[in-house]
């Protein structure tokens, strides 16, 4: 009996320390409040098995304290722009430049400001600091006087208040952006400080141009030896399998494939035990697979109208293996309309709407690694075949498949 409640106790101790690590990749800042309290207390529980194996495979650190556990994720690829920063709202719509900037900009005036802010007087300081000459020699350019200047601060305050770094104490964004009112937030000062992912500090950078910076902000220390780069590999390797939908080998370096090829197993493996992803390898890369389906930002096939588009476009593209334009990406969409357009809602089957369903396709086929964009088209990737749809073939009752139809039918 004593054998059994050790291998109960051993069990519940690997589901448990599974489902924390798999609560911090899809949600790496977890407060001790709110939706993932559960999954806070958890991680909290494991927090140094945790630390030591994201330090050790991934390079990742993890912080935790009464109030917050965060993990400074940094990408295996970080020129991949298929993953932004989204509304905190149904739509999900992607941020753009001039919100991105706007957001940086706030959060460098609460890092400065006190423990409650006005949404107006955080506006103010904006505006402010927006007047930088560097800046303004980048072409930014804020006077939040417009409607869409101040909706655009508005989706920046409400994905604030979504992570944690504001709790609204009064009133309501939607008056700010009608100029009927203002909003009082509170600061929540610790996970602030908690959101920068970073191995050193921006001002220490040199760098002017964008990739540089990244670069040097995420950079580890000189790799003077093969024990220190095999391990930025192996790190680097691990960070991809967790976080990109498909590990391409086209994609990597010969250091990369060469180390991969050699420790493939041992990093699926180690991957597999913490997170429970299983690995998928063909011929040309290795996809985790999640079979509990939750630890994804972008889903396929998804319901409603714009999945239904997305999953037919990703058959032909997938039947057509070569690089398609997108205005044959926009005509293959009208023919759709006409055979699907019955199921599928009202603005999407008004003339001209092609064009905006084909980008929203396509950017969704993009952020799975299923195709790539080049400025001729898109081209489907190899991952792409899993949607191939086949001949169709109807048998009689009883009747053997021939070795050909046996194949079809694998994945």
């Amino acid at each position: 009996m004593s054998t059994s409640l050790a291998e109960v106790l051993d069990g519940q101790h690997a589901a448990d320390l599974r489902k924390a690590a798999r609560a911090l990749l899809g949600q790496p800042l977890l407060l001790a409040r709110g939706r993932y309290a559960d999954e806070f207390r958890l991680v909290r529980r494991h927090a140094s098995e945790l630390r030591e194996w994201f330090d050790r495979n991934t390079g990742w650190v993890l912080h935790t304290d009464a109030e917050t556990a965060r993990l400074h994720k940094i990408p295996g690829v970080l020129t991949d722009p298929t993953h932004p920063a989204r509304e905190a709202t149904r739509a999900a719509a992607p941020f753009t430049r001039r919100r991105y900037v706007l957001l940086c900009l706030a959060l460098s005036a609460l890092e400065r400001g006190e423990a409650q802010i006005a949404l107006g007087r955080l506006a103010d300081q904006v505006v402010l600091d927006a007047a930088d000459p560097h800046l303004v020699r980048a072409g930014i350019h804020f006077t939040l006087d417009r409607r869409d200047e101040r909706l655009d601060l508005a989706a920046v305050v409400r994905l604030l208040l979504a992570i944690g770094v504001l709790r609204r104490v009064a009133g309501d964004e939607d008056a700010y952006v009608s100029g009927a009112g203002d909003v009082l937030y509170d600061v929540e000062r610790r996970v602030l400080a908690g959101l920068l992912a970073a191995r050193r500090g921006p001002s220490t950078v040199d760098a002017e141009l964008p990739a540089d910076r990244l670069t040097e902000l995420v950079a580890e220390t000189a790799l003077d030896s093969d024990e220190l780069r095999f391990r930025a590999i192996r790190r680097s390797l691990t960070r991809r399998l967790l976080d990109d939908p498909v590990l391409y080998y086209d994609e990597l370096t010969d250091a990369e494939l060469g180390y991969l090829t050699r420790q493939r197993g041992f990093l699926t493996a180690r991957v597999t035990e913490l997170t429970g992803l299983v690995a998928e390898v063909r011929a040309e890369g290795i996809a985790m697979v999640d079979p509990d389906d939750d630890l994804t930002d972008v889903r396929m096939p998804e319901q409603g109208t714009h999945g239904h588009i997305t999953l037919l476009l990703a058959e032909y593209l997938a039947a057509a293996r070569r690089l398609v334009p997108a205005g044959e990406l926009a005509l293959r969409v009208r023919e759709l309309a006409a055979e699907h357009g019955g199921f599928w809602a009202r603005s999407a089957r008004e003339p001209g709407m092609e064009a905006e369903l084909v980008e929203q396709a396509v950017s969704r086929l993009a952020a799975l690694g299923l195709v790539s964009r080049t400025a001729h088209g898109v081209a489907p990737r190899p991952a792409l075949a899993r949607y191939a749809v086949g001949q169709t073939v109807v048998l009689e009752p009883g009747a053997a498949r021939t070795p050909a139809q046996r194949k079809a039918d694998k994945p």
